[in-house]
This record gives C-alpha cells, structure tokens and sequence, in this order.
C-alpha cells in the first residue's frame, strides 16, 4: 500500500494546476469538491483553477443538469518554455494511474494513458 504523506509546506515538484487536470482525467465527471479534497486544496482554489484551464484552452466543460463533463484537450502544448513541445497527454501520462493500477504501487513503465487523442 502506497503511504500518503501528511500535510507538507514548502515547494513540490507538481503545481495545483496539474493535480486538478490529473484529477480531471482520472474521472470527467468528478465534482469540484472531490476535486478539492484529493488535491488537498479549497473548492475555491479548484475553482480558479479549472478557469485557469479553461480560459487558457486546456479544459473545456459541459453541463449535464448540475453535474459538469470535462474535456481535456491531449494534444495542447503546456506552456513553460523548458517544456517546449511536452503536450499534456505526456503529462498526464506521468500523473495518472489506469484503473487497473489503483490501490498499488505503480512505476512509470506500468502507467497508460487515462484518455485516446482521436477526435
């Protein structure tokens, strides 16, 4: 069982913008909240963040009754200029486990993609 650590301050080596796109990708349809507790952060922040994403073209929504579907965009480029050409499929591919991998540890070699970039 993989341990979680406690509560951190100080820098990591990812942003809030790439746990929330992870938990996006993860599951499409998750809500805000749930957002907010895995990622350890407030609704508010998550939030602010998914605008972040959207405004920006990564992510895109639509409202299903109360609910949101997200679409994340595989094929964008992420924007830091060290990362020129790294698309976020690549980085999510880092960050997001396949089902069949949750509840175990798992490397880098064992991890998919969450999602196909055919359009």
């Amino acid at each position: 069982m993989v341990e979680v650590p406690g509560s951190h301050s100080g820098w990591t080596f990812v942003t809030n913008h790439a746990r929330v796109l992870a938990a996006i990708a993860d599951n499409p349809n998750v809500r805000i909240r749930d957002i907010a507790v895995h990622c350890r952060l407030t609704e508010r922040a998550v939030q602010r963040i998914i605008s972040d994403l959207e405004q920006d073209g990564y992510l895109s929504h639509t409202r299903d009754g109360r609910s949101n579907t997200y679409r994340i965009e595989p094929d964008k480029v992420l924007r830091h200029p060290a990362e020129a050409g790294l698309t976020v499929a690549a980085l999510l591919s880092l960050l997001v486990q396949d089902e069949t991998d949750h509840g175990r540890s798992a490397g880098p070699a064992s991890r998919t993609s969450p999602f196909s970039t055919a359009r």
